[in-house]
């Protein structure tokens, strides 16, 4: 096995507590110094003439915007500033107008709130991804074999969360679209980690920025194809509601919007890093420490997406069987070993995911093994 090397400088970059080992970068992101001076200036120039910041606040997200889409390969058009994914899925979902007979089609590896947003407003037709399931063709099988008559939606993956594998790949998408099924994709990790993260142009697609994409919290992006924008409904109320989509999504009035203005300096960053070296190495130190944690007794890698930034492996049977053993689990490996994991749930055995960033070194991989070699032979 060989040893990935450190990113130069890549430790710098980031105000992380250094006495926490913080491979759990998929869940909550972290901002780069860089970014958050951005930010920090962005606030101190709202609160010194609240008059001019806000009302420039429209045309300067629009500039964002561009820059934004630029990067992911976007029409600046077809994408709107939310603040997460959540909110994304609630206003996509809402877009779709399904009766009340319509079907929409999720998985049990999908996000658990934006699973929830789709049961608010139709009917849902779970299909279950065996974590052990071969390759995306395999996945791509069970999604379709999951469809009915009265199936109007897809809402699907990218990248799941818990198994840190791609479901809404490109072909999928093609299938989906042939059979008349609106696809709706579920892109939180895909900024910043993939490079065409929207490969496949699915109908409604959404991202998080502030997790692989460097920008501060509550920033993401909700891509819409054309056939689609204008039913898309505005949060709230406001004064940019007759420029429809996607100002009239962007603009909540008197609101924080520096997150999203300091937005593109994150994936502008990714860039002057080299976005292929940044792929390259958190893809190369994951994949050592998803090997390092294979070695240990009862442990069992999962099949993965080669170049993803985030690995998981099966905990012995047992272990994590609901939400609540999950994080006690996670808690108790953060208080004993100082190590930040996601530990997801499963009901005969949950899993461990692991994420890989510039920030991070191999030894921080091997510290999380041995502790929790020891964790684990003790019951």
């Amino acid at each position: 096995m060989s040893t990935p090397t450190a990113f130069p400088g890549g430790v710098g970059l980031f105000r992380l507590t250094p006495d926490v080992v913080h491979l759990n970068h998929g869940s909550f992101g972290a901002v780069p110094t860089p970014v958050a001076r951005v930010h920090q200036d962005l606030l101190a120039e709202a609160a010194a003439d609240p008059d001019a910041f806000f009302l420039g606040v429209p045309d300067r997200l629009a500039e964002a915007r561009g820059r934004v889409a630029a990067h992911l390969g976007a029409d600046p058009e077809g994408l709107a500033f939310v603040t997460n994914a959540t909110e994304a899925a609630q206003l996509s979902l809402d877009a779709l107008r399904l009766d009340a007979d319509d079907e929409i089609l999720v998985t049990d590896h999908g996000y658990g709130t934006v699973v929830a947003a789709a049961a608010r407003r139709a009917r849902t037709v779970t299909v279950a991804l065996d974590p052990a399931l071969p390759d995306e063709d395999a996945v791509r099988e069970a999604v379709l074999a999951g469809l009915t008559p009265r199936t109007k939606a897809a809402l699907l993956d990218h990248i799941s969360s818990p198994t840190a594998r791609t479901v809404a790949g490109p072909r999928l998408l093609a299938e989906l679209r042939e059979r008349g099924i609106t696809t709706v994709v579920d892109g939180a990790h895909a900024p910043g980690m993939l490079a065409e993260p929207l490969a496949g142009r699915p109908d409604f697609w959404f991202g998080n920025l502030h997790k692989w994409a460097y920008a501060p919290p509550g920033s993401a992006v909700l891509a819409v194809a054309p056939a689609h924008r204008a039913r898309v409904p505005a949060p709230v109320p406001s004064w940019e509601d007759h420029r429809g989509f996607p100002r009239a999504v962007e603009y909540r009035a008197t609101a924080d919007y520096t997150g999203w203005l300091a937005a593109p300096e994150g994936l502008d960053l990714i860039a002057r890093l080299g976005a292929d070296e940044v792929r390259a190495h958190n893809g190369a130190l994951v994949r050592h420490g998803a090997e390092l944690l294979a070695e240990l007794p009862g442990l069992t890698p999962l099949p993965y997406t080669e170049g993803l930034a985030m690995r998981s492996l099966r905990l012995p049977r047992g272990l994590a069987r609901t939400q609540q053993e999950a994080a006690a689990l996670r808690e108790e490996i953060a208080a004993r070993l100082g190590c930040r994991v996601l530990i997801w749930p499963w009901p005969d055995g949950g899993g461990i995911r692991i994420s890989g960033q510039v920030y991070n070194r191999p030894e921080e991989y091997e510290r999380l093994t041995a502790g929790l070699r020891t964790l684990l032979a003790e019951g």
